[in-house]
């Protein structure tokens, strides 16, 4: 059985009295890929929060390789191996991808320095890999202002992992992308996955598929409402239902296939 590097046991927040996570209960293990899909106002984004320390619980817990996070602040969770992509894309426009990727993978740095000072070789290989597994090679001398949305995206990502996360933690990756952008964007996830604990929150039922490779959790009003293949669950009359607010049937199967 594989080691829990995420354990969310009772888990409930609460805003002036609604109850944004309700009981949740959710693990996952060490080198899984799990995607989360569920309604608007479902909890997935307070469910990000609790974990990056953004949102403290009102009952419950998160252990993270075993240690309670709720005293940590975000920086502290951060640097204890928990790295969050946001939907939108936060990079430097006015520097290169290999200039952002020089950045974050030496947080002490500041712009100045890594604009005029000399890169140590080891960084600039750890660069060099990162470029080529997020695509951007040819591209890594161009000011990042003028890529694609798809290709900023993948930059922010590799930026992520220049951090050296243990968890990574991806939020809507493909919102706003094309269809080659979405294929390539849930590649390089599934090839991360290979060297990363990877949650991904989304909404495209196509990219879920492509992805989801083990287990789907869906949640509902703030709790799990459940778990499995992604076959399984885009059949689960109850994911049916709470997608589109009637009793399941053909139709609507096929609207979430």
């Amino acid at each position: 059985m594989s080691q829990k590097i995420l354990d969310i046991e009772n888990l409930t927040v609460s805003f002036d009295g609604f109850k944004a996570l309700n009981h949740l209960n959710f693990s996952l293990n060490t080198g899984e890929l799990r995607v989360i899909i569920g309604p608007n106002g479902a909890g997935k984004t307070t469910f990000l929060d609790i974990i990056t320390g953004k949102t403290k619980p009102t009952e419950g817990r998160v252990l993270f390789k075993g240690r309670n996070l709720r005293s940590h602040s975000e920086h502290e969770i951060a640097q204890m191996g928990v790295g969050r992509k946001f939907q939108t894309p936060r990079v430097y426009l006015n520097l290169t991808p290999r200039e952002n990727l020089e950045l974050a993978c030496n947080r002490k740095k500041d712009v100045f320095s890594s604009l005029f000072k000399p890169v140590p070789s080891a960084e600039r290989r750890t660069v060099s890999g990162l470029l080529q597994t997020i695509g951007l090679t040819h591209k890594s001398d161009l000011s990042a202002n003028l890529l694609s949305h798809g290709e900023k995206q993948w930059l922010e990502i590799g930026m992520l992992v220049a951090q050296a996360p243990d968890l990574l933690l991806v939020d809507e990756p493909v919102a706003g992308l094309t269809d080659e952008e979405t294929e390539k964007t849930g590649e390089l996830l599934l090839s991360l996955a290979e060297s990363h604990s990877v949650i991904v929150i989304e909404h495209d039922m196509e990219f879920v598929r492509q992805i989801a490779q083990g287990t789907v959790t869906v949640l509902h009003q703030g709790s799990v409402l459940c778990e499995g293949a992604f076959d399984q669950v885009q059949k689960d009359p109850r994911v049916i239902e709470v997608y589109l607010g009637q009793e399941a049937g053909h139709e609507e199967e096929m609207i979430l296939s």
